[in-house]
């Protein structure tokens, strides 16, 4: 099973990106779970300190942007 990560605040960037990644998965067919990390001191124990972000299985892979459902796909393929 993947774990995808969606760290952020719970801005409406944050939701973006995690609607995109669940597409992502979905498309895709995987087993996964996303989970939302919204605590600041867990995000920058990940060493991001620009959010959105989006980690897979506890490595970051993207920050500072909302990627596209096409991105994400990519990245967890």
């Amino acid at each position: 099973m993947k774990r995808i990560q969606i760290l952020g605040t719970g801005c409406s960037k944050c939701k973006k990106l995690a609607e995109n990644a669940e597409s992502a998965a979905k498309e895709l067919g995987l087993d996964y779970e996303i989970v939302k990390v919204t605590d600041i001191m867990e995000i920058t124990n990940f060493g991001v300190m620009t959010t959105p972000a989006l980690a897979v299985d506890g490595n970051v892979k993207a920050a500072g942007k909302v990627m596209s459902v096409e991105e994400i796909k990519e990245l967890i393929s």
